[in-house]
């Protein structure tokens, strides 16, 4: 089964605001697009993906992220991360007749392609399914298989909402990868254990990030 996989991005300005921390105003930005170029560009090299679409307002991200080949959808519903997810998905479902479609986060730059072929494969044996994320409380991903309602709860404690809306949660060992996502200075902390994708480790050597 070949996937379509929608990433959602806000606007590069209001990103990752927990990492004030860690980074600056004059590098959140930065390090939020490098976040997700390093997940796309993964995501691309997956043999389980058909292809990305990024659902964002970002110009800038907008264009560098169709660089590497992704497909860019606007936000029209302006309406938070689930509205975009399920306008996206929408706009998918309507060119792709039965497509299978997966949210996935834009805040993986550890994400590898082999873990992220496992993670969809073996969701597609369940109408929907989802992974948590690393913290065992939110959700890295989102899928459903061949035309099915996405249907995504993201937001706090989207773990326990998924599991709730009937999805199944996939208990997946060794996606550490697909887990790990980046929203505080301990989560890029462990992304970088793991080994980052080129553009965040660039910008990630321009950051102060105090040792636990």
């Amino acid at each position: 089964m070949q996937w379509t996989l929608v990433v959602p991005l806000k606007p590069l300005a209001e990103a990752k605001s927990r990492l004030s921390d860690t980074a600056g105003d004059g590098l959140r930005p930065g390090l939020a697009l490098a976040f997700a170029q390093d997940t796309v560009a993964a995501a691309l090299e997956c043999p389980a993906v058909r292809d990305v679409v990024v659902v964002t307002n970002d110009a800038l991200a907008a264009r560098e992220l169709a660089a590497l080949g992704a497909g860019i959808v606007p936000d029209l519903p302006r309406g938070g991360l689930n509205a975009a997810l399920t306008h996206a998905a929408a706009t998918v479902g309507s060119a792709r007749r039965a497509a299978s479609v997966a949210a996935l986060n834009a805040d993986l730059p550890a994400l590898r392609p082999a873990e992220l072929a496992h993670v969809l494969e073996t969701a597609a044996e369940f109408p929907r399914a989802f992974l948590a994320d690393a913290a065992a409380v939110g959700t890295t991903l989102l899928a459903a298989s061949q035309g099915r309602e996405l249907r995504p709860f993201f937001g706090p404690a989207s773990r326990l909402r998924h599991r709730a809306s009937g999805a199944v949660e996939l208990g997946l060992d060794a996606v550490d990868s697909v887990r790990q996502d980046v929203d505080t200075g301990e989560d890029l902390r462990a992304a970088l254990a793991l080994g980052v994708g080129p553009r965040t480790a660039a910008v990630a050597a321009r950051l102060l990030i105090p040792e636990q």
